[in-house]
């Protein structure tokens, strides 16, 4: 397997407060790969400084051998590397079918202009529906993103995240307060749409993180303190000490 995206001594400090201490993490393509921790650990951080919303103090981050850290959020996106978000995102008064057209409008070429109607674009169409389909929602795809329950909500946001194009996909908490049913359904959905794609997850259900990750890293005091298959984390001693007690039984 081939890294598509390295942590080589990523520091971020704010102020005096030094949240993420130096880490080292390599993601392979194709695998999904879970970051746990406790609250305060520096996860939705070092999302960030993936994602280029914050800037790291020192270190690097290479996405495919290219020096990403400190680029913009959207050039960073558009080198293929998409990112969902804690809090759910999506344009409320638009219907289902227009929030994830919007996603696919710069993955496929199409930039904004006052003299093109985008209904006339059928590459967007026929893709809209084909991720609509993918995330059983073609039958409510006029319904206004603002009515739909919050797991779909969080559904239509994992697709428009996809809808992007990115070869990466950085999910963060997909599966946040979700009942028990809406979890199941929200992992099937992941583990379906991320198929052929490199995922980063961060997620507090250990259930989620042991059903979907292939390797899990886990952040304690904004250092990786181990990072290793899900049985072999499950055993670690060391985690169970930092951070999954009595879970990881």
């Amino acid at each position: 397997m081939s890294t598509v995206l390295k942590m080589a001594d990523v520091s971020k400090s704010f102020g005096q407060a030094e949240i993420i201490r130096g880490i080292n993490l390599e993601i392979e393509k194709g695998e999904r790969h879970a970051i746990i921790g406790p609250n305060g650990a520096g996860k939705s951080t070092l999302f960030n400084l993936i994602s280029g919303k914050y800037k790291v103090t020192s270190g690097t981050i290479d996405f495919n051998g290219q020096p990403i850290h400190n680029r913009r959020p959207f050039e960073i996106n558009r080198l293929g590397l998409a990112r969902s978000f804690q809090v759910t995102n999506i344009f409320p008064r638009m219907s289902v079918f227009e929030n994830v057209r919007c996603g696919l409008l710069w993955a496929t070429g199409h930039r904004y202009s006052f003299w093109q109607l985008v209904d006339r674009q059928k590459d967007v169409q026929e893709r809209t529906k084909l991720i609509l389909e993918q995330l059983n929602m073609s039958s409510r795809a006029d319904v206004p993103a603002g009515l739909l329950s919050y797991a779909d909500q969080r559904a239509l946001e994992i697709g428009i995240t996809m809808a992007g194009g990115g070869e990466v996909l950085l999910l963060d908490e997909p599966t946040a307060g979700m009942s028990h049913s809406e979890t199941d359904y929200a992992v099937n959905l992941i583990r379906d749409i991320t198929a052929g794609k490199t995922l980063l997850i961060v997620e507090h259900d250990m259930g989620v993180v042991f059903d979907l990750a292939d390797r899990i890293s886990v952040l304690v005091y904004g250092q990786i303190i181990a990072t290793d298959t899900p049985e072999k984390i499950r055993k670690n001693a060391a985690v169970q000490e930092a951070y999954l007690g009595t879970e990881a039984h």
